[in-house]
């Protein structure tokens, strides 16, 4: 049962941040017999998928509190947590935020010498790993004391549990990091108010369809799930967190729990177009939310045809078939998505249209000296929001070198129509500059490759410039039962225009683990193209 005005008063709870949602709601009068979260494993002899009421996660957060309060962590320690389930991530994550320490989350999939050096670099006060995860950082210097695993933490007696730490909007809450596309990933720091004031422009406004009982496809340690918990606690929806966000695993979920909103990011949406979605009971789906990189049409087109989604028509609220993709671009260091576009099987706006920005952002595009371009013309994309990142942990170096007249530089190439909608390219490390201010653009190339080939799942773009020669390799991942051995280039080479298209050295088709990717699923462009100098002929 949902208290009534509950989200009203939230959004005007000036002490509410980030830091302390799960008090706050319950100081509010939410019912603790209310919806908390689900786990897609046992959380201290709970069963896995058995659902954990608002007082019920209350305490298991206080008992984790009152555990790590006994080993002396203490308001403003940086402790990692490196363990491979969403209960793990989460429970800690409230837990030392109650304490008023700053939680550092790791993704489980960061290769050990990473994560330990990672680790190192933070100059935490401690680490909670769990039993895999805790063998591999043996003989590393971690510079920090393991403190045990996170589910030992739920043998803390929650009345022993200290006060919750009262926050200050500059309060470091968080750290989460960057994907690592290049090595070691940076620590983005986040503070109590930065994280929470997307969620509370969302709480001040009506709650959209979808999101009552969501599906939490979003890597467990990322920025992103620390957002989609918290908004889930505001709003009293019912919430089931993935460890795991592979394809199968996840249409396994929505078969089994029928949530009415699935959140992901742009890979979990590919890796679905590699099945016959009508296949799969998928009625229950209103809303489909992506963040991160912005998705690919035919993902999109996929994804739209199934589930269902409430209209406004003459004879009142009508339920028509279609379900709703929401689509933006996003990153750990702007604290939510930017901006927002909506498809239906009716829409018909694609093209990496990313959409227009959230009321709480400004946006521009700029030049390499931050003046601001004109719609039409490509250039950087420059953010400030009340939403940003604090700064990289220990790195003033790269948090300064991304500021530039006052804006956060995201290191995506935009450019605007005149009607204020924006349009992603590509990342500028995936770009080729040729001079003239001409680029090629891989992301963009992908779009078009994917749009005109549809026995192709995927594709990745691989533009390479040496020596002032740029070839183009085009890597496909084929639906099952398209034919590999089909000459597929010319309607690539057309696929990609006339300018990419002359650079077109070669079309191969390849398995997915063929393709490396970060711990997020984000295809790791330096790498291949490193890899195709490295095999060019000298």
């Amino acid at each position: 049962m949902r208290t009534k005005g509950l989200r009203g008063a939230l959004a005007a709870d000036t002490e509410l941040g980030a830091g302390n949602v799960l008090a706050r709601v319950l100081a509010h009068g939410a019912d603790p017999n209310g919806p908390g979260l689900t786990f897609d494993t046992a959380v201290d002899g709970h069963p896995a998928e058995r659902p954990l009421t608002l007082g019920q996660l209350d305490e298991r957060v206080a008992a984790r509190a009152a555990w790590l309060h006994e080993r002396g962590v203490k308001p403003r320690d940086p402790v990692a947590v490196w363990a491979g389930t969403a209960a793990d991530m989460v429970l800690s994550f409230l837990a030392l935020t109650r304490l008023g320490a700053i939680p550092v989350l790791m993704n489980g999939k960061l290769r050990p010498e990473i994560a330990a050096e990672y680790i190192r670099r933070l100059r935490a006060a401690g680490v909670l790993a769990d039993t895999a995860h805790a063998a591999t950082l043996t003989g590393h210097d971690l510079g920090a004391p393991l403190l045990g695993q996170p589910a030992e933490a739920g043998t803390g007696d929650p009345a022993a549990a200290p006060p919750h730490y009262r926050h200050h909007p500059d309060d470091p809450i968080v750290i989460t990091h960057t994907s690592g596309t290049t090595g070691v990933p940076k620590a983005v720091l986040h503070s109590h108010a930065s994280l929470f004031a997307a969620t509370r422009h969302l709480l001040s406004m009506p709650q959209a369809q979808g999101t009552s009982r969501i599906l939490n496809a979003l890597p467990a340690p990322h920025t992103a799930t620390v957002l989609m918990v918290n908004q889930a606690l505001g709003n009293q929806a019912e919430m089931f967190l993935l460890s795991e966000q592979g394809g199968e695993r996840v249409l396994d979920a929505i078969q089994r729990w029928r949530p009415d909103g699935v959140f992901g990011f742009s890979v979990t949406w590919a890796e679905l177009a590699r099945f016959d979605l009508s296949g799969y009971d998928l009625d229950s789906v209103r809303l489909w939310f992506n963040t991160g990189d912005c998705s690919h049409e035919p993902h999109v087109r996929r994804l739209v045809k199934v589930g269902s989604r409430e209209v406004m028509t003459r004879d009142g609220v009508t339920r028509v078939p279609g379900s709703v993709f929401i689509d933006g671009l996003g990153s750990s260091e702007m604290g939510h998505s930017m901006f927002h576009i909506t498809h239906t099987v009716d829409t018909n706006r694609y093209s990496r249209c990313i959409g227009r920005p959230y009321r709480f952002t400004k946006v521009a595009v700029l030049d390499a000296d931050g003046n601001e371009l004109p719609p039409g013309q490509v250039g950087w994309l420059g953010i400030d929001s009340p939403s940003l990142f604090r700064g990289y942990w220990n790195d003033s170096v790269t948090t300064y070198r991304s500021r530039l007249r006052g804006w956060y530089l995201t290191g995506d190439l935009v450019h605007a129509d005149a009607d204020g909608r924006y349009y992603h390219l590509d990342r500028a490390v995936d770009s080729v500059e040729l001079g003239d201010g001409k680029r090629f653009f891989t992301a963009l190339s992908e779009e078009r490759v994917l749009a005109a080939c549809p026995d192709v799942t995927d594709c990745t773009v691989v533009i390479v410039k040496e020596n002032g020669a740029v070839v183009t390799d085009v890597l496909l991942e084929l639906a099952a039962g398209a034919d590999p051995a089909q000459d597929r280039s010319a309607r690539v080479r057309a696929a990609l225009g006339p300018d990419v298209g002359a650079t077109l050295r070669r079309v191969v088709p390849v398995r997915p683990d063929d393709i490396p990717v970060t711990v997020t699923g984000k295809v790791r462009k330096v790498a291949l193209r490193e890899r195709y100098l490295a095999e060019a002929p000298r």
